[in-house]
């Protein structure tokens, strides 16, 4: 059976609500819980409904797509946000990034990505628009400095950090390393805690920076 993936949908633009409305009434396994019209409902309903899922714009009356994922993380640190939005510049890229969203696709992308990319987010992966992919190609051949830590990381954690930058789910980590799920779940939470990042995207983009891990642009 089916597990029916919980959706919530964050834009001040009621034509791109309806159509996503659309998309979602037509998917057998998703289902839209609210939908949000602002920055402040956005964190007011992901706090209420308990989404799976959060699909977010950026440009948002009365608190902005970045501010509205930061507050959300805050108050709960498994909240998977994928950023759906036309802006693919830098400045809207990366603190999205760094505020914790999962996955950020662009506006033209097409129904059937759109699609995948929630499927992937609620999983835990990352899911990158082919031009975001570029720029975070683009950045990772930028010097810059990377998160310190007092604690290194263990021979296993560094395991499934290479892992976590594939895009694997804990469950898939867990069947290739022949541990637990929960044993995984630890794990990732560690190297979280001592790189000092918020989610597993910061820890691929970690990984890809450290050379423990490639991406590809065609991904």
């Amino acid at each position: 059976m089916l597990k029916t993936i919980k959706i919530l949908v964050c834009d001040d633009h009621a034509i791109i609500r309806i159509g996503l409305k659309s998309l979602i009434a037509g998917a057998p396994d998703m289902q839209l819980v609210g939908e949000a019209t602002n920055g402040e409902e956005a964190v007011v309903m992901a706090r209420k409904l308990k989404p799976d899922v959060i699909i977010m714009d950026l440009l948002m009356p009365r608190k902005d797509g970045v501010a509205a994922i930061k507050e959300i993380r805050k108050k709960n640190h498994e909240a998977r946000i994928l950023v759906f939005t036309s802006f693919s510049d830098d400045k809207n890229v990366f603190p999205s990034l760094k505020a914790g969203a999962s996955g950020y696709l662009l506006k033209d992308c097409s129904p059937e990505e759109l699609v995948q990319a929630i499927k992937d987010v609620c999983q835990g992966k990352s899911s990158l628009h082919p031009v975001i992919v570029q720029k975070v190609l683009q950045e990772l051949h930028q010097p810059a400095d990377l998160p310190t830590t007092d604690e290194p990381l263990s021979e296993r954690e560094v395991d499934v950090l290479k892992y976590v930058a594939r895009g694997m789910p804990n469950q898939e980590i867990a069947r290739t390393l022949g541990i637990k799920e929960g044993t995984v779940r630890i794990h990732v939470g560690n190297i979280l805690n001592k790189l000092k990042l918020t989610n597993r995207t910061q820890a691929a983009l970690y990984a890809l920076r450290k050379g423990l891990a490639q991406l590809e642009a065609g991904n």
